[in-house]
């Protein structure tokens, strides 16, 4: 019999009515003679309510304690699914992380899976019943249970889906499946039907939030086809799988966009070896993700290096180049939150010329500045003023006709 993993995220099965709509779905699912795995999340926005009850009883909050908190909303989502399935006549058993069989490292908040003994979910399906699994979760080699991080539910149920040879995993969501930009940005932002792995990973490295990256990588490393569809309509969404060879590609599938970083600007460096591997190590011994990295042309033997940071990094970061200006022989740190990445992606880039001209003929029209650039053979990124982000996602957009179906 062929089998399913549906991953469930917090607005599918955000309060009874949600969940008793997709055990419905469930339901059918088993009825059209296809064994089915569940992978839920915690119900809604019981996570940050979770975190946020944390801070209000605790400044220290250690990782192990976060984790048995945090993971107990995924434990309540899936009793109540088994539940649901009961009253239609469906056998179900709620499974924890552990006893699904996922091994993980002692990183608490955001472990990583080592290995997946999935034995319980095997004799679950072999009794005929639905395994409901909690997402995001497994245990350590002490014992402990660990939390996979946000979006950790996704990459859940794409490792069951590798471990069980599924036929597919579709991931539910509030959304429709993949669009060729934000449709709250551009309404006629168009959903795509299929997308590769390759194309994907660059959309949600670049501000694309569903589905997480870490289930992208894992599902292209293990050869798992997605569905990434809606728990809200059940219509089909976008497929997610190795791209045809011999299929031509979209030159651009997708205009992205991420707020979440902020530039830091270290002035004055004296252009020598072995500056740059002094100023970035100190970050790396700092934990700070670095993304972007620009140095300018030198002049009278200076320059001055930009890069950007996770927002939440910021202060770590300036007060790490301040630290160390003296040393380096820096003139001036600079902190800029006001900046956002606005990236096109597309595998058609690799074999079509002029993208970059047309990009940066786009944004100049509008009179919006460009800051700094990154690309790689399928992407293009650039950092504009945040204030004016949006306008620059919606003349890309139009520009390369993305609400046009490819033919």
């Amino acid at each position: 019999m062929p089998v399913v993993v549906q991953k469930f995220g917090g607005s599918s099965v955000a309060d009874p009515d949600r969940i008793r709509a997709v055990a419905d779905h469930i339901a059918r699912t088993r009825r059209r003679g296809t064994d089915v795995v569940v992978v839920v999340s915690a119900m809604g926005h019981e996570t940050d309510d979770l975190l946020h009850l944390a801070e209000q009883v605790s400044r220290s909050r250690p990782g192990r304690e976060m984790d048995m908190l945090i993971t107990a909303g995924e434990r309540k989502a899936t009793a109540l699914m088994c539940m649901a399935l009961h009253d239609l006549g469906v056998g179900a058993d709620s499974l924890t992380g552990s006893q699904a069989g996922f091994l993980t490292d002692a990183s608490h908040t955001n472990a990583r899976i080592l290995e997946i003994k999935p034995h319980r979910v095997r004799q679950v399906l072999a009794e005929g019943r639905v395994p409901i699994v909690g997402g995001a979760q497994g245990v350590s080699a002490a014992r402990d249970v660990t939390f996979l991080g946000r979006g950790g539910s996704d990459t859940t149920a794409v490792a069951l889906a590798a471990v069980l040879d599924a036929d597919a995993c579709e991931l539910y969501t509030d959304v429709s499946g993949v669009f060729s930009a934000d449709p709250r940005v551009v309404p006629s932002a168009r959903r795509l039907g299929t997308v590769g792995f390759d194309e994907l990973l660059e959309m949600t490295a670049t501000g694309c939030p569903k589905p997480a990256m870490r289930s992208v990588e894992f599902a292209r490393r293990n050869g798992v086809t997605l569905h990434v569809r809606s728990s809200f309509t059940w219509e089909p969404g976008t497929w997610v799988r190795e791209e045809d060879p011999s299929m031509e590609k979209a030159i651009i599938s997708a205009v992205t966009y991420d707020t979440s970083e902020a530039k830091v600007t270290v002035q004055g460096v004296p252009d020598r070896p072995g500056i740059a591997a002094a100023l970035f190590r100190a970050l790396a011994d700092l934990n700070v993700m670095v993304d972007m990295i620009v140095q300018n042309t030198s002049e009278d033997g200076r320059t001055d290096i930009s890069f950007t940071v996770p927002c939440e990094h910021l202060d770590r970061a300036q007060q790490s180049c301040q630290d160390h200006a003296g040393d380096l022989g820096a003139t001036r740190v600079l902190g800029d939150d006001g900046i956002a990445k606005v990236s096109l992606v597309g595998a058609g880039m690799k074999s079509h010329s002029g993208v970059s001209a047309k990009v940066f003929e786009v944004l100049a029209s509008r009179g919006i500045n460009i800051e700094m650039i990154s690309t790689s053979s399928i992407r293009i990124t650039c950092v504009v003023r945040t204030e004016r982000l949006e306008e620059a996602v919606q003349a890309l957009h139009d520009a390369f006709e993305l609400e046009r179906p490819v033919v």
